[in-house]
C-alpha cells in the first residue's frame, strides 16, 4: 500500500467512519463490534474511490440489512442476542458467513459497488436465517 492509499484510508477512518459507525449501531439498536482489516480494503490505484465506494460495498448494505432486521422487539432482541461482531476484510474471497455470532463481509472494496442491494440482501438473509 502506498502512500496515497494510506493516506485515503486514514481519512475514511477519522472522517466517514465514525458517522457510519453510529447508523450502523442506531440501525442495529446496540453498540455493534466491528472489526475492519482497513490494510486489506486499500486496493492500489483506487485511493480517490474510497470515501464513495467503501460506504456502498459494506456499510450502506449493512445498515439496511440491521433497519430490515430491527424493526420490531423481536428483531432488536435477536441482534441484541445473536450478533457478537462484524468482521469486514476483502482478501478476494467475495463471500459472506455468520456463525458463532460473527458476521463476516469478505468483499472486494473496488468491484460491483453499485450493487450494494444485492448484497443487502445476501447479508440479511444470511443474518435471518442464523439469529
Amino acid at each position: 500500500m502506498g502512500l496515497a492509499e494510506r493516506r485515503a484510508s486514514k481519512a475514511f477512518q477519522d472522517d466517514s467512519y465514525p458517522g457510519l459507525k453510529q447508523e450502523l449501531d442506531a440501525a442495529a439498536h446496540k453498540n455493534v463490534l466491528v472489526e475492519v482489516d482497513w490494510d486489506s480494503l486499500a486496493v492500489e490505484d483506487y485511493s480517490a474511490n474510497y470515501q464513495e465506494w467503501w460506504p456502498k460495498v459494506y456499510f450502506m448494505p449493512l445498515i439496511e440489512a440491521f433497519k430490515s432486521i430491527a424493526f420490531d422487539d423481536m428483531g432488536r432482541e435477536a441482534l441484541a442476542s445473536g450478533l457478537k461482531k462484524v468482521v469486514i476484510r476483502n482478501s478476494g474471497s467475495s463471500e459472506a458467513s455468520f456463525q458463532d455470532g460473527v458476521l463476516t463481509l469478505d468483499y472486494s472494496s473496488v468491484s460491483n459497488v453499485d450493487y450494494w442491494e444485492d448484497r443487502k440482501n445476501t447479508w440479511l438473509k444470511l443474518l435471518e436465517k442464523g439469529l
